[in-house]
């Protein structure tokens, strides 16, 4: 049995605060542009599976609850009180919170009150444009504004994301160098004249601006992969490399090796181990060993990628732990690594690198 300590999870979303209809749940399970096949629901997926697997003993049903059972305690139970269950229940000690998604979503305090946690604040850097453009009338007022949000949550947050990196979308490589001057004033002058209030950042002269306002910080940055291949973000790492910004990957499931391989290579960057095991589910051993291959031991951070939902935080801490377990179990099981480094090894992917990359033990 491996132990570990208290897990930091250094990418998720806080929860909702209100109850959920069995559709809207279903609904919040996994990322899709429609419902499920006739017949069936998202339940039957690895995350669906994972879920009834490890959260109705958390709430005091058995293991595999039918989803309306396990729906019909939850409301028993009342969300907050549901929420706290689950969190506490998780074995998360810290969590790293993207404060840029939508909807009424509990603050890092609320999350980290109901899981009895430490909380820390990840600023998104598409918000911070945003909320730059909505209260600035000029692009000259938009880019001190901006330039002072980001250094402000530089004083404050544990670390920079964003979700929309130039280039991500058809998975190809884009510019790794900062913009000019120029470049960048032109692009905040056609996306302040051209957006509707609350208009997200797509432009990819901005983007490219933010990353490079985020690396000039000081503060990690996480890099939001999703579903495509991290291998395009090459040039960007290559660029930023030997200037003292830390670079998380995260997502790139299918595509988690060659994030394995970017952590391996570049001293500056950090593979996440955690957000795509809850979506393989029975799995997530196999693929949690295939980044173990490639990234040193010190170079992967778990993260749930939990959000809205207090299910995903629980399934991917828990589904986590058990693979890394399985894992460096089986190595240690047949000699190829002592039964000391095995539990040094789960320390250090479950919580000690995670606490060093982003400083959170500092007075």
């Amino acid at each position: 049995m491996i132990e570990t300590p208290p897990l930091v999870d250094q990418y998720c979303h806080g929860v909702l605060r209100t109850e959920l209809g069995l559709g809207t749940f279903e609904a919040q399970l996994i990322h899709s542009a429609g419902p499920p096949a006739a017949g069936t629901t998202f339940f039957d997926t690895q995350t669906g599976f994972a879920v009834r697997r490890w959260c109705p003993p958390l709430l005091g049903l058995e293991p595999h609850a039918a989803p309306a059972r396990y729906l019909a305690r939850r409301r028993e139970l009342g969300p907050d009180e549901s929420a706290r269950r689950l969190l506490c229940g998780s074995g998360v000690g810290a969590y790293l919170v993207d404060t840029g998604a939508a909807g009424d979503l509990t603050t890092p305090k609320e999350l980290a009150l109901a899981a009895d946690a430490e909380a820390f604040e990840t600023v998104r850097l598409e918000l911070l444009a945003e909320q730059a453009a909505d209260t600035s009338g000029t692009v000259a007022a938009f880019l001190a504004n901006l330039a002072e949000a980001v250094h402000h949550a530089a004083a404050g947050a544990a670390a920079f994301a964003c979700a929309t990196v130039p280039g991500r979308a058809d998975g190809t490589a884009f510019d790794p160098d900062p913009p000019g001057p120029g470049e960048v004033r032109g692009a905040a002058g056609r996306w302040l004249d051209g957006r509707p209030r609350g208009g997200a950042v797509r432009d990819p002269v901005l983007l490219r601006h933010l990353l490079w306002s985020a690396v000039t910080s000081g503060l990690p940055l996480q890099l939001h992969t999703g579903t495509q291949d991290p291998a395009a973000l090459t040039g960007f790492v290559r660029a930023t490399a030997g200037r003292g910004t830390r670079l998380v990957l995260l997502g790139g499931y299918p595509y988690h090796r060659h994030a394995a391989r970017l952590a391996e290579a570049f001293p500056h960057v950090y593979a996440d181990a955690g957000a795509g095991l809850a979506r393989t589910g029975a799995r997530a051993a196999a693929v949690l060993a295939e980044l173990l291959e490639l990234a040193p031991f010190g170079k992967l951070v778990f993260s749930s990628g939990g959000g809205r939902l207090p299910e995903l935080h629980a399934v991917g801490a828990l589904v986590f732990r058990e693979a890394l377990g399985r894992v460096l179990g089986g190595w240690a099981a047949e000699g190829s690594c002592s039964w000391r480094d095995a539990e040094r090894v789960a320390a250090m992917v479950a919580a000690g690198n995670a606490r060093r990359v982003y400083r959170l033990d500092r007075p």
